[in-house]
Order: C-alpha cells, then sequence, then structure tokens
C-alpha cells in the first residue's frame, strides 16, 4: 500500500436500473485530476450502485463533489423503487483512510464534503460512523431507518435534525448520510430458493443486534427479477469476522433446511485478509478477480 495518504471513496447512489444515469456520475470523475476509478457495481433489484475512487484527501473532496452533485441531478427520489435500505438520491457517502492517511484525516474529509455538498445542493446532510457528531448516529441504521418514506415526518423533529443543509423534506433528493470508517465488506449471498421468510430467518440468526456474530448486519431479500432470496450483509470488521466464517455459517443453516448457496457476491472492493486465507472460490464468489482486492490497485505506489 502506498506511503502516502489516501483516502478511498464509496458512494451509494440510489440507481441501479439506467445505465446512462451511472456512466454520466463515472464520467463526472474523470474530470478530477488525481482520482482513481477503482469499480462500480449496479443492481437492478436493489436499484442501486456502488462507485469506488480513491486519491489524496483534496483530490477525493472534490471527486465527491462532482459525482454526488451529479447524481443530484438525475436521480429523483419520488420514483425510486427497489429493495434496498435508503433515504436519498446519494444515499450514503463513506470516507476511508488507506495507506498513510489516518482515521482522522476520513473524518476531516468526511465533514468538510458533508458541509460544502448540503450547501451547494440544499441536501440535508447526517454524519454516521467515526464522523458521526451524536452517539446515536454512530450506526448508519439509526439514521436510515424508514427510509425516505419516513424522512418527511421526523426531520422536523429536533432529535432527527440533520447536521448540515437545510432542515426541510426534499422530496426528489432525500437525505445523504456521510461518514468515515475502516473497509467496509459487502458481501450477499444468493439461495436456491424464493422463500423469503428463509432469508429473513438465516439474515436474524447471524446479524449481531439479534445476537449473532460481531460487526456482521445481515437483512433478508427477495431478488423478483431471478425468483430467488438472498441474505445481504454488511461486515463492518473484517478483522474480527472475516468471509468465511460468516459463509461457513450461514451455508450450515441454509444445508441444515435441506437448501444450498447458488453463489455469493462482493459489492466494492475488500482488503486481502478479509478473506481469511481462504480461496474465493470457495465460497463460491461469483465473477471474483484480483481487482477486488484494495492492494491491487496500489501494489506499484
Amino acid at each position: 500500500m502506498s506511503k502516502e495518504k489516501i483516502i478511498e471513496c464509496v458512494p451509494n447512489f440510489s440507481e441501479g436500473r439506467e445505465a446512462g444515469k451511472i456512466r454520466r456520475i463515472i464520467d463526472s470523475l474523470s474530470s478530477v485530476p488525481d482520482i482513481r476509478i477503482l469499480d462500480f457495481s449496479m443492481d437492478t433489484d436493489h436499484n442501486r450502485s456502488v462507485v469506488t475512487f480513491a486519491g489524496n484527501p483534496d483530490a477525493v473532496f472534490l471527486g465527491a463533489m462532482e459525482a454526488c452533485g451529479e447524481a443530484i441531478g438525475l436521480i429523483d427520489m419520488r420514483y425510486h423503487k427497489g429493495i434496498h435500505p435508503r433515504m436519498g438520491s446519494v444515499d450514503v457517502v463513506p470516507f476511508v483512510p488507506l495507506g498513510n492517511a489516518t482515521m482522522e484525516d476520513a473524518v476531516e474529509v468526511a465533514h468538510r464534503f458533508g458541509h460544502a455538498f448540503a450547501e451547494k445542493n440544499r441536501i440535508p446532510v447526517y454524519f454516521y460512523g467515526e464522523a458521526a457528531l451524536h452517539p446515536n448516529r454512530c450506526e448508519l441504521s439509526n439514521i436510515r431507518r424508514g427510509g425516505c418514506e419516513a424522512l418527511e415526518d421526523r426531520i422536523g423533529d429536533p432529535k432527527y435534525c440533520p447536521d448540515a443543509g437545510p432542515v426541510e423534506f426534499i422530496a426528489c433528493s432525500g437525505a445523504t448520510a456521510v461518514g468515515a470508517r475502516i473497509p467496509l465488506v459487502a458481501f450477499n449471498i444468493n439461495l436456491d430458493s424464493n422463500n423469503l421468510s428463509v432469508a429473513k430467518s438465516i439474515a436474524a440468526s447471524i446479524r449481531e443486534s439479534s445476537g449473532g456474530m460481531k460487526h456482521v448486519k445481515a437483512i433478508g431479500l427477495r431478488l423478483e427479477s431471478r425468483g430467488i432470496v438472498q441474505v445481504s450483509m454488511n461486515l463492518t470488521d473484517y478483522r474480527i469476522t472475516a468471509m468465511p466464517e460468516v459463509f461457513g455459517r450461514v451455508r450450515y443453516l441454509v444445508e441444515t433446511i435441506g437448501l444450498r448457496i447458488l453463489e455469493s457476491e462482493l459489492i466494492g472492493l475488500i482488503p486481502r485478509a478479509a478473506l481469511g486465507g481462504v480461496h474465493p472460490d470457495d465460497m463460491q464468489i461469483k465473477g471474483f478477480t484480483e481487482k477486488k482486492i484494495l492492494e491491487t490497485h496500489f501494489s506499484n505506489d
């Protein structure tokens, strides 16, 4: 990994069906010097796209302003339908320290971006993770609960007042959560079943909030386009709970009820250590290449 200060930014946009819109967002990043576009993905059922880019703190700040500003003009939440939790056109913008960057560097960029983005685009912004200004906003789920639909009723509550931007509901763009965190593993496991209750039960068994595995967040979803269900997970600290441990637990639960795993998938990039020394094929990761490993993008720095 580079000895320079590198910040990774992984904005999540509430659009996963119109590729032209996401291409315009990615193209807007190309105008920013010193930005590396590392990865992007789209999902029809989630109706969500994730873009990963990195660079020095100032370049990443400018890149986030360009990409997220472009997205605000393209994505209208009044017409958005999807199975993934979301509260805004630009739903989540996390900043991650890499190389010689510290978490303090990531928090500084997150706060700088959040205030500038809110002011320029009149978007309510909430800070979460290490960038949270209130203890009850460290967890993203506490901010996003109820989605965009609940935002209109809650935004006037003093306990839910945005950290930056207008204290008003913006129907077309919603609100944005801006945070700082360590690398997160977005890991989905698709099951050979269309039984949503099965996916929800497995998700409840493994997520930390229900007494399951440490630093695992999980929900059960139905992928209507494929006629299957999915256990969708975020591993918020792969150093404590790595992918093989989670995959093994899900496989055990699935096989116990006579079903099987079809495949798993990664959204975005992961540190190599998140694989826990296990080959990706042993976790049935679809379309895995070395480009999914963060370190490969900085190996020559």
